[in-house]
């Protein structure tokens, strides 16, 4: 005669062995986190905010993951990011979701000066004002929010606090982002701003950098900091400038392509787990049937940490 086991019982083995590691102060395993990121937002030049591109990716954020992490990649508002932009179009739109964003500053930030417009409206949620970078920890992960406007001088300060900030880091996986992007097939001259810090980063393991600047969705190959392919260690840019404002050409096609369209907005989901994570680009849906399928906007996959 079989016996019948319970599955309260039969689960208490696994209850049991878990009950033990956190007694010897063992740490749980962190649950997956869910992220939005994307730049190049809130224009109302043309529209009224309720109808404008913003509007539109901040739908799709909207019916996701309540608790998920936003990532806002610069150039918040256009075109010179004033208090006045920040208030008629930007918090209209993506300010619903501004106690769980955490920012980078992109150009039209600085159009109207200090990116006054920009601190004023994030407060400390865009760290220490003036600078425009800052780190943070969450569900296992390092972040770190970088200015690719600095000057010189500043850029050299941010170089120093970005090697002190991962070598106290104890995280296994890490992100970066800021604004212009170190590798891209966009519609901007390429340029080699950020190679000091795409150093600093590869050196450390870091798993992906994202970027905006360009108004285009891209995602490139791990790479080194010297453009050359690195599948083990390389890090991974996906340039995400697609969140609402008018998209442009990809006029620089870079070797190290494999995604790339430039006729949706939308914005980029990532799910991060304890030791990697999964992407997928979420597209604004089109008003009419596409034509053709190339006209699809679709990317999707997963990786490992290093």
């Amino acid at each position: 005669m079989k016996r019948r086991i319970l599955p309260w019982l039969a689960a208490a083995p696994a209850l049991a062995a878990q009950a033990a590691a956190l007694a010897e102060g063992a740490p749980a395993a962190a649950r997956p986190l869910v992220v939005y990121a994307a730049g190049d937002i809130a224009d109302c030049r043309y529209s009224r905010a309720a109808d404008s591109g913003a509007a539109a990716t901040a739908a799709l954020i909207a019916k996701g993951d309540p608790h998920a992490l936003i990532l806002s990649l610069g150039d918040h508002t256009y075109p010179n990011g004033t208090p006045a932009e920040f208030r008629d179009c930007y918090a209209p739109t993506w300010g619903q979701f501004r106690e769980r964003t955490r920012p980078a500053p992109g150009n039209h930030e600085y159009g109207s000066g200090r990116a006054d417009g920009y601190f004023d409206y994030f407060g400390e949620l865009a760290g220490p004002r003036g600078r425009g970078y800052y780190s943070f920890d969450k569900s296992g992960w390092h972040f770190i929010s970088l200015n690719s406007d600095l000057d010189a001088a500043s850029h050299q300060r941010q170089l120093v606090w970005l090697k002190d900030d991962l070598a106290a880091s104890k995280t296994r996986c890490a992100l970066a982002y800021w604004h212009a992007p170190m590798y891209s097939s966009g519609g901007h001259v390429p340029t080699t701003r950020m190679q000091d810090v795409w150093r600093v980063l590869h050196e450390a393991g870091v798993e992906l950098v994202l970027s905006g600047h360009d108004h285009d969705y891209e995602r490139l190959a791990p790479m080194d900091a010297d453009g050359r392919p690195d599948p083990m260690r390389g890090v991974r840019q996906f340039v995400v400038g697609t969140g609402g404002a008018f998209l442009t050409p990809f006029l620089w096609i870079n070797s190290q392509s494999e995604a790339r369209f430039n006729w949706r907005t939308g914005v980029l989901k990532l799910v991060l787990k304890e030791s990697g994570y999964e992407w997928e680009f979420l597209a604004v849906a089109p008003k009419t049937e596409p034509e053709h399928p190339q006209q699809e906007a679709r990317d999707s996959g997963a990786a490992n940490c290093h």
